[in-house]
């Protein structure tokens, strides 16, 4: 049974489904390369317009299935080397592969969200979860830290304060506590149904303003002022220089729904 499975659907969304409910979706080898494959592949799809990344059975992800990872120390080894034409190795790019898509990723979250279920679901743009929800950034108990791109996208997120409480005592903290401190969006009670709302949403804007949007915050928020409002200049000129913009112009002046093409190749 793959571990993770891939549903289109014809407006443009995509379900990246973590299948090893068995086991909370513990990550093992194959999830792991899995994870980090389907995102690049994503990636190349100029008709795509969201992602929802959510798990089958009990539970969101458990973290990394140790028990799996320890019998071959000298791979897990291997494999925190860098990746020979990326800034991360598979560990990361599993993660950090969501935020390099052009389109809006939404994790829905149940059950239990430990660990490496965490760092996946930071590399999402936008975090749904249920009130029964239970994080725990669970590396504490093994001695170790968060090294899945985690602690990048916390930085943006929350205080360096609640990250180090969360990162040194692994503690369990419920939705409500998550949402309050900045770690998902929103709780709902069905946070499928609102992230397939969301998605639908953002299908009404141009994919091309979407991604760079998206490309825009994420390099900015950490960035310095002379090089992000560069990069806002350089973007705004892709854009306007689109197909998409050009229609979004059309159908607001005459007041008809706009019908968007493919995202541009340049964003």
């Amino acid at each position: 049974m793959a571990r993770i499975t891939v549903e289109r659907h014809d407006n443009g969304l995509a379900h990246v489904v973590l299948n090893h409910p068995e086991r909370h979706n513990a990550i093992d080898w194959e999830m792991l390369s899995s994870l980090a494959r389907i995102s690049k592949e994503l990636k190349s799809d100029r008709t795509l317009r969201a992602v929802v990344i959510r798990g089958e059975g009990p539970s969101f992800c458990s973290g990394l299935d140790f028990p799996r990872f320890t019998k071959t120390p000298a791979r897990l080894v291997q494999a925190f080397s860098k990746l020979p034409v990326t800034k991360t190795n598979i560990f990361q790019e599993a993660c950090w592969g969501w935020r390099s898509l052009p389109v809006p990723v939404i994790a829905v979250l149940h059950g239990r969200c430990y660990g490496g279920g965490i760092q996946i679901a930071l590399g999402a743009d936008f975090r749904f979860t249920t009130p029964e929800c239970e994080f725990s950034v669970l590396e504490a108990k093994w001695g170790l830290i968060p090294d899945m791109s985690g602690t990048v996208a916390l930085r943006e997120l929350i205080g360096i304060d609640q990250a180090k409480l969360l990162t040194m005592t692994g503690r369990m903290i419920t939705a409500a506590e998550a949402h309050r401190i900045g770690l998902v969006t929103e709780v709902f009670d069905d946070p499928l149904a609102e992230a397939e709302k969301l998605a639908a949403e953002l299908t009404l804007r141009s994919p091309d303003s979407v991604a760079a949007g998206k490309s825009l915050l994420q390099q900015n928020w950490v960035d310095t002022e002379a090089s992000a409002l560069a990069r806002e200049r350089r973007l705004q000129v892709l854009i306007m220089a689109g197909k998409n913009f050009r229609e979004a112009m059309r159908a607001n002046f005459a007041k008809v729904a706009p019908t968007f093409k493919s995202r541009s190749p340049l964003l």
